[in-house]
Formats: C-alpha cells, sequence, structure tokens
C-alpha cells in the first residue's frame, strides 16, 4: 500500500475517533485505536465542533417552524448536552469545584476527581447555561451562534496542550492519549482551519479574542493554581471560549 493511501486512512481514522472521543455520534469506520492515533485526533476537534454546530442549526431550523426562538434554543441546548454528554460542561463544573474548594494542589486534583459535584461546580454549571441559552437568542442570526461557537471554541484547548503541562494521574485520565504528543504542526493546521471558517463568516476579530483571552487568562489562572492542565480544565476551556464568543457576538 502507497505511502499516501495509508496516510490518509490514518487521518480518516483520526477524525473519527476525534468524533467519537467528544460526541455520542457513532463512529462508521473501523479504528485501529493507538495513543498515537489518538494524539493525531486532536487536530480535528474544531472540524467536529463545526458538525455539531451544522446539527444543531439543522435542528434549530425545524423547531422554530413551532416554537419561540427561546423554546428551540432551550430543546437545541438539551439536544446538544445529550449528544456530547455534557463532556465539556462535566469539566466546568468539576474544575470550578476544584479550583474553588481545594487550597493545595493535591486537594484541588483530588476534588476534580470526585464524581459528585459540588456546590461550586453546580452554580458554574447553572450560570453558564443561563447565560448561554440568553446570548444565542441574542445573536442574530441564532443560526451564526450556533454554527462557529462549537468549532471556534474547540480550539482553545489545543493551544492550553500546547503551551502547558499535563497534571493529573495518567492512570485515571481520559484524556490523557490527546494530550500526549500534541505537535506544533497540527496545533497550526486547526489554527488556519479555524482562521479560514471565521474569515468566511466575518466574526474572524470575535473568534480572536476569545480564543487568545481565555486561552491567557483561564491559562494562566491554571499555571498558578495546578502547575498546569487536566482534563476537566480543557473542557472548561471549551465552554468559556463559547460563552467569550457568543458575547462578542452579540454587542
Amino acid at each position: 500500500m502507497r505511502e499516501e493511501t495509508v496516510t490518509l486512512r490514518r487521518e480518516w481514522q483520526a477524525f473519527w475517533l476525534a468524533v467519537g472521543f467528544v460526541s455520542r455520534i457513532p463512529m462508521l469506520v473501523k479504528v485501529d485505536y493507538s495513543q498515537r492515533l489518538m494524539n493525531q485526533s486532536s487536530v480535528y476537534f474544531p472540524l467536529v465542533g463545526l458538525l455539531l454546530g451544522g446539527l444543531y442549526v439543522g435542528l434549530y431550523s425545524l423547531l422554530e417552524l413551532w416554537w419561540t426562538p427561546l423554546i428551540a434554543v432551550l430543546l437545541v441546548v438539551g439536544f446538544h448536552l445529550w449528544i456530547t454528554g455534557a463532556f465539556h460542561e462535566d469539566g466546568l463544573a468539576d474544575s470550578a469545584d476544584g479550583l474553588g474548594g481545594g487550597y493545595t494542589v493535591a486537594r484541588r486534583l483530588e476534588i476534580m476527581k470526585d464524581s459528585r459535584i459540588g456546590t461550586y461546580g453546580t452554580a458554574a454549571l447553572v450560570m453558564v447555561l443561563l447565560l448561554k441559552v440568553a446570548l444565542l437568542t441574542t445573536v442574530s442570526p441564532v443560526w451564526l451562534g450556533l454554527l462557529l461557537a462549537p468549532a471556534v471554541s474547540r480550539l482553545t484547548p489545543l493551544c492550553l496542550m500546547r503551551w502547558l503541562p499535563y497534571v493529573t494521574d495518567p492512570d485515571t485520565s481520559k484524556s490523557k492519549p490527546v494530550a500526549e504528543g500534541f505537535s506544533r504542526q497540527r496545533l497550526m493546521v486547526a489554527a488556519v482551519g479555524v482562521a479560514v471558517l471565521a474569515l468566511a463568516f466575518q466574526v474572524a476579530l470575535a473568534a480572536l479574542i476569545s480564543i487568545a483571552l481565555v486561552a491567557l487568562v483561564w491559562g494562566t489562572m491554571l499555571k498558578k493554581s495546578l502547575g498546569g492542565y487536566t482534563g476537566d480544565t480543557l473542557g472548561a476551556s471549551v465552554v468559556l471560549s463559547e460563552l467569550v464568543f457568543l458575547l462578542l457576538l452579540a454587542v
């Protein structure tokens, strides 16, 4: 088999592995799983976000025929939580509990591994979901926020993975295979893809600010509080980037 064919086959599998990692969408191809392939799949996270955004737009367009925009957005957000398994929202809640309730790095990491949700996590989750619904009903057109926010926001964790060290128990972390070996070249490919998308829809400034601001502020906080990032904090960065991006679109 030619090298180009092998490379294309590996990238095709990496894409579907990314789909399966961040959503409940069934993988339509057989994937020869390896840690290397999991590393490679990270570059497709923004593309998977765009795929999810397309589903949200299609569902919203149907729901809007029968209900008000507010009800339609609420149902779409509910669908989002189901199709993604609330993957990133869970990371946000765990991060809020750990950073808010721990006084040492070890204690913060211990709290973040606890499957139970605490006061900080509950408050953060409720506020984030309320704000997201409010912003989506304010953005005009609504479909723009639904389509682009999931794609733009998924570049932020790739930046954090490249610039910060990984700090957690490697034997219990789902994100370890993603975190290890993420190359600068694949980050640039993902960044160029998001830039082209943002330019095409004339939201490049909002995309740049949301990614850079969250990566800088959240990344600095993680460096100070944990010494690096965990899988939960990567998920939180997606949610935070979505909110900042939607805030800028709603201005």
